[in-house]
C-alpha cells in the first residue's frame, strides 16, 4: 500500500471510529448500574418500594444546562403516590478513565446524598468516601461550589475530587435552570 493510500485508510478509520463512538447515544442504564442506583435510592430515601419516573427534557432546554440531560439520567423518585425527590445519574472523568455517580435530591432541590457508583481506577478511590461526599449534602440548586474552598481537596485523588466537584456544581446549576423553567412541580 502506498503512503498516500495508508494515510487515506487511517483517516477513514479515524472518521469511522469517531462516528461509531459519538454517533450513537446510549439512553439505557446497564443492569449493574441500575442495581447500584436502586440501592442508593433504597438507602437514601429509606423505602423498599419505589418507582423512578424518567424526567424528559426537551433538546432546547438541554442546551441551556451545563449537565447532559438528553438521555435517561434524571428521574423523579415516587413511593406510594408521593414524590420523594429526584435522582441525577452522571459520568465524570477521573485520571485516565471515567466514573459513574449519582446525586439524590430532596423535593426542594437540595442534595440529600451523592455517591460514586462505579469507579474504574486503581488510584483515587478516596473520592467515593462518604466522609468526603458529605460535603455536598444540603447544597441547593443554583449554588456554586469551588474546589479547595467550599469543598475540601483529597490528596491522592485530586483529579477525581475536582471532577466530582465540577460535576455536582454543573448538576446544581442544571437543576436551577430546570426549576426556573418550571420542569418540577
Amino acid at each position: 500500500m502506498s503512503r498516500a493510500n495508508s494515510i487515506q485508510y487511517i483517516s477513514a478509520m479515524v472518521i469511522l471510529s469517531t462516528l461509531f463512538l459519538f454517533g450513537f447515544k446510549v439512553d439505557k442504564i446497564s443492569p449493574k448500574l441500575q442495581e447500584k442506583i436502586n440501592s442508593a435510592v433504597t438507602g437514601t430515601y429509606e423505602v423498599a418500594d419505589f418507582t423512578m419516573n424518567w424526567v424528559e427534557i426537551s433538546p432546547e432546554l438541554n442546551k441551556k444546562t451545563p449537565s447532559e440531560l438528553g438521555g435517561q439520567n434524571l428521574f423523579e423518585v415516587m413511593s406510594q403516590g408521593k414524590s420523594l425527590g429526584y435522582v441525577y445519574v452522571g459520568v465524570a472523568p477521573s485520571l485516565k478513565k471515567t466514573f459513574d455517580y449519582v446525586v439524590l435530591f430532596n423535593p426542594d432541590m437540595s442534595i440529600k446524598k451523592s455517591k460514586i457508583l462505579i469507579y474504574r481506577e486503581d488510584h483515587g478511590r478516596q473520592v467515593g468516601s462518604q466522609r468526603w461526599l458529605k460535603q455536598f449534602i444540603g447544597r441547593k440548586s443554583g449554588e456554586t461550589l469551588v474546589y479547595g474552598e467550599d469543598i475540601d481537596g483529597i490528596s491522592g485523588a485530586t483529579v477525581s475530587a475536582k471532577s466530582m466537584t465540577l460535576a455536582v456544581n454543573q448538576v446544581l446549576e442544571s437543576m436551577q435552570v430546570l426549576k426556573e423553567s418550571q420542569v418540577f412541580k
